[in-house]
């Protein structure tokens, strides 16, 4: 199960763990690179010395390669830029934003750079810009969404471009992954599936919702504020979604989910917590380790591709 997205990032397969906030951090990010995959420690919010310091409990963890996501949007972006440089992280992901301005200190310390992207404009920007590769993130993903679905998204991408693409959202199992290559990725791209895995440090009633839900318990909220993000349905959401229909303000809808993802990640209130998944919530049924999780992912899509000449 090797593609040119593995070779070039040297790894064994072509499966990253999404930079998930509160969730990505550097026990589930070594666990994933050490099963093979691209583990990413999920900058988020966080200052810069979190990151530092999850850069290097994460190294005494594996010695293969992982990443850093930057939210673009955070006031210590321009930080967490230099301490990717600084630490030398192989792979950087950037969500929330245009990484332009950092692209030619990440290029000259040879860091392959992966913006995710919701749009077929965006994707050849990011190529023009020096990107390695691009994901193309369609609104079947948990948390903050774009408008088209992976299966449209994809190939419109794949067309559109020369650097590898990566497929996410809506990923849950072989089945996905074999999808995902026949629309032209190079890869893919899965948060959901890697939240209930042993290494994962959420809250077990987090874990417990996810394993749980059933297809129908996503919801989207903040279509009305043009921030729409996608979380299982609680009494958080009934609440906002209600709101909405009234017509609150945008700052009413914000101090209502304030800290909310926090709550159900370290909390564990997933009532009124932000609980973040993606629409495959409703296949996800067992926990396992990263490792068993990653060789049942590829053990179902070689049965697959068995057809196919290569996985290029």
């Amino acid at each position: 199960m090797q593609t040119e997205l593995s070779r070039s990032l040297g790894i064994t397969y072509p499966i990253i763990q999404g930079g998930m906030a509160w969730v990505a951090e550097h026990h589930l990010a070594a666990a994933v690179s050490e099963a093979g995959g691209l583990g990413l420690i999920g900058a988020a919010n966080a200052p810069a010395d979190w990151v530092r310091e999850q850069i290097r409990e994460a190294k005494k963890l594996t010695e293969k390669p992982f990443g850093v996501n930057i939210m673009l949007m955070s006031p210590h972006a321009d930080e967490v830029a230099k301490v990717v440089v600084e630490e030398g992280v192989k792979v950087v992901t950037t969500g929330a934003g245009n990484p332009e301005k950092y692209m030619e200190q990440w290029k000259d310390a040879k860091i392959k750079v992966i913006p995710v992207v919701a749009s077929v404009a965006l994707a050849k920007r990011m190529e023009r810009s020096g990107a390695d590769a691009v994901v193309a993130e369609g609104c079947e993903s948990g948390g903050h969404i774009g408008e088209s679905t992976t299966m449209t998204l994809v190939p419109q991408v794949a067309d559109a471009v020369q650097i590898p693409v990566i497929a996410a959202g809506g990923i849950a199992d072989g089945r996905g992954i074999a999808a995902a290559l026949m629309l032209g990725a190079k890869g893919v791209q899965m948060g959901t599936c890697f939240v209930v895995t042993d290494e994962s440090q959420v809250h077990d009633n987090y874990k417990e919702r996810i394993l749980k839900a059933k297809d129908i318990d996503t919801k989207v909220t903040g279509r009305s504020t043009g921030h729409p993000i996608r979380t299982l349905r609680n009494e958080m959401t009934k609440k906002y979604m209600e709101l909405e229909m009234q017509g609150a303000s945008f700052e009413e809808l914000e101090y209502l989910t304030l800290g909310g993802l926090r709550k159900a990640v370290v909390d564990g209130d997933v009532k009124n917590g932000s609980v973040m998944a993606g629409q495959i919530a409703g296949m996800v049924r067992e926990r396992m380790s990263c490792q068993d999780l990653i060789q049942k992912l590829v053990r179902e899509t070689d049965a697959l591709m068995k057809g196919v000449a290569s996985y290029e």
